[in-house]
């Protein structure tokens, strides 16, 4: 379980997050909706020790990530906006390989993670592939198969559909399914709900730093309105 008790977080004279408490279960689908400027990547970004906290606490499964980053991480994989922001090595394999190596596992583990997060994301056969040569959708699947290989219980994702074409949203829409009916938990921070309102089992909503909004995505439609029109609309429009 991922616990927050009156996270605050500032910048300068900005109050980002401000004094939000929240409890999210294992293995929920969670969408993280709201305006630019309303707190949601300062929000997750404390998940794992990216950022630590001016005020309160975040606990993964009762330990503190502030006291334990490491052990952070290795529960919360986070998967950036912009996936070659998190890229690290120049092939598909070295660059999943990179985090467990860096958790100090021998080389069958690492190779067997690595294995597994590929095929988790179609990739298996592409290992020597340069990653600047992928088109978007292949980079972003190679940044899900990095946090993947940590084997961590919550997947985070920044607006993963940034840029992306349909195959490629849609390929990442699979990849999602998947994690989620094997266990893991799903957060994704997004504006564009198309898809995944039908999918999330809880939508938070932020405004000014504040959670405002909790609930199933078809529950809280109508509270939206202040938070982000464009929510409101394409949730409105999907079919039940």
């Amino acid at each position: 379980m991922i616990h927050i008790e009156n996270l605050t977080a500032t910048y300068g004279d900005v109050t980002a997050v401000d004094d939000v408490s929240v409890s999210i279960d294992d293995g929920q689908f969670v969408l993280i909706v709201g305006a630019n400027g309303s707190g949601k990547t300062t929000f997750v970004r404390h998940l794992n020790a990216l950022l630590e906290p001016e005020k309160g606490v975040v606990e993964i499964d009762g330990t503190s990530v502030t006291d334990n980053p490491i052990a952070a991480r290795a529960n919360i994989g986070m998967v950036f906006q912009q996936p070659r922001d998190q890229f690290v090595a120049a092939t598909i394999g070295a660059d999943v390989a990179f985090g467990p190596e860096n958790l100090g596992f021998d080389r069958n583990e690492v190779d067997r993670r690595v294995e597994s997060a590929l095929n988790a994301v179609n990739l298996d056969s592409r290992q020597t592939d340069r990653i600047d040569e992928l088109s978007g959708g292949e980079q972003a699947r190679v940044a899900i198969a990095g946090a993947l290989a940590m084997e961590p219980s919550y997947l985070v994702l920044d607006e993963p559909f940034t840029g992306l074409d349909q195959p490629a949203r849609e390929s990442v829409l699979d990849q999602l399914d998947t994690l989620h009916a094997d266990g893991t938990g799903i957060l994704v921070v997004t504006h564009d709900i198309r898809d995944l309102h039908n999918r999330a089992d809880r939508l938070l909503g932020l405004h000014n730093g504040e959670i405002v909004v909790d609930g199933p995505p078809r529950d809280v439609a109508g509270e939206l309105s202040g938070i982000d029109v464009r929510v409101v609309d394409r949730l409105n429009s999907q079919p039940s």
